[in-house]
């Protein structure tokens, strides 16, 4: 079975879309997909690429836009959610614990479910607790575990990863070595791992 590498970040607006409809598209294309949480807040501040600040007509595209894909999936985000995010590192830190304890794909969806269709910002309470509880995790541990030294490292280096194969924003995915960024790239991303070619 063929793997993608999906590269995400919590904080991201467009991911909502990827995050919700990506276990059924994987199942159906009978395709894996590899969650590699990082922080695209530090590689946009790096690359000088804030790409909504100060944007007042750009802000509100995105989130009609958003907000129309959505329909086409079947999702129903309460639009605009809370954005830019104060909790995404944290956010991010606690995914990918989840990635290496296997909660990790879980958490992000519950997360994002919780900022998009309540308006509670991800990284923050009550979000942080109730998505942790409803994928039967102890917020207490999860936390604690999530802001220790070594984890905070482990989302760096997994930021420097994504940077140095060429990641610049999320959702991005990747195909033996083929960037492919948007959600609206995903299919995409399919055919190139199926072919080798755009279908």
């Amino acid at each position: 079975m063929a793997t993608i590498d999906f590269w995400y970040s919590i904080g991201s607006t467009y991911s909502y879309l990827t995050v919700k409809r990506l276990p059924s598209v994987a199942q159906a294309a009978g395709i894996t997909f590899r969650w590699r949480p990082f922080n695209v807040r530090h590689v946009m501040v790096a690359q000088n690429n804030i790409p909504f600040k100060d944007k007042p007509e750009k802000t509100a595209h995105m989130w009609r836009d958003i907000e129309r894909r959505a329909a086409r999936y079947g999702l129903n985000p309460s639009i605009p959610a809370p954005y830019p995010l104060p909790g995404l590192v944290l956010a991010n830190q606690v995914a990918i614990l989840g990635a290496e304890e296997g909660w990790g794909e879980a958490y992000t969806r519950a997360t994002y479910s919780r900022w998009f269709e309540a308006g509670h910002p991800a990284g923050e309470e009550p979000n942080l607790s109730g998505s942790l509880i409803e994928i039967g995790q102890d917020p207490l541990r999860v936390l604690e575990a999530a802001r220790s030294a070594r984890v905070v490292e482990a989302l760096s280096i997994a930021t420097r990863e994504a940077m140095e194969i060429g990641v610049f924003g999320s959702p991005t995915f990747v195909v033996d070595g083929e960037l492919f960024w948007g959600d609206d790239r995903l299919q995409d991303a399919i055919d190139w791992s199926r072919a080798g070619k755009l279908a």
